[in-house]
């Protein structure tokens, strides 16, 4: 057996979890996720859902605020979940993406946008120029609805303490919101997305936040031809955030 490599900090870690791979082929390990050192594998049904790396603190008001929702049972979709989905990326994200609430995908992992939907998200992230560590994404609700049907207004009112807490901690340049759940959510507007997409607007209680609401990427799989109108959209959003650099 080769000798034990000297540790220190995060980068011994990484070298400690080679050395065991190396020397015991058959320990399944946590893969790199290259950012944060290792990426944690997720914790059995029923446990709160992986967290970013960071134990709760004062001095991580995100990471206490996942803390908090991980036992939150404000409603009924508390009966019915696998984990709760509270949200993932940079805490200081210039651009943060907003979505409906969790999928089979993500309420399993306890990871958003994590499915078939979310792998189109991804490339829609780096078509801007950004990676998904890059940005912050969420959704209006933590916890998966029955069936993946649309959250109740019941539903979407209990946890949007979380979000607005989310983006008042992030507090993002720009913010885009995916589909016509998180438009009406965020907004308090009753139009379709089709006439709300493409249009610059603001949250209430967040004036300083440029916002485009656009589709959702689950409704461009199954409307593929959308995908100029978000495509239009998104560059709206990367033209907001390279005159503020500038």
């Amino acid at each position: 057996m080769s000798q034990l490599p000297e540790l220190s900090g995060g980068e011994g870690l990484a070298v400690y979890l080679r050395y065991l791979q190396e020397t015991v082929p058959d320990l399944a390990l946590p893969k790199s996720s290259g950012r944060r050192g290792v990426e944690r594998v997720p914790p059995p049904a029923g446990e709160a859902p992986p967290s970013s790396g960071a134990s709760p603190s004062s001095n991580d008001p995100l990471e206490a605020l996942r803390s908090e929702a991980s036992v939150c049972r404000l409603c009924g979709l508390a009966a019915t979940r696998t984990h709760v989905v509270f949200g993932e990326g940079d805490p200081h994200a210039a651009l943060m993406f907003v979505g409906e609430g969790p999928g089979a995908d993500e309420d399993a992992s306890g990871r958003p946008f994590v499915g078939r939907a979310g792998e189109l998200l991804t490339r829609m992230i780096a078509a801007m120029g950004y990676r998904r560590d890059q940005v912050y994404i969420a959704n209006v609700v933590k916890c998966r609805p029955p069936g993946n049907r649309v959250p109740e207004e019941a539903e979407r009112a209990a946890c949007k303490p979380y979000l607005a807490r989310q983006i008042e901690i992030v507090s993002p340049r720009a913010l885009v919101l995916l589909g016509q759940t998180a438009a009406a959510s965020l907004l308090g507007r009753s139009e379709g997305i089709s006439k709300l997409r493409g249009q610059e607007t603001r949250i209430p209680g967040f004036p300083g936040i440029r916002t485009m609401p656009t589709y959702h990427p689950a409704y461009l799989l199954r409307n593929p031809s959308a995908k100029g109108q978000v495509w239009e959209d998104l560059k709206q959003v990367m033209d907001w955030l390279e005159k503020e650099r500038g």
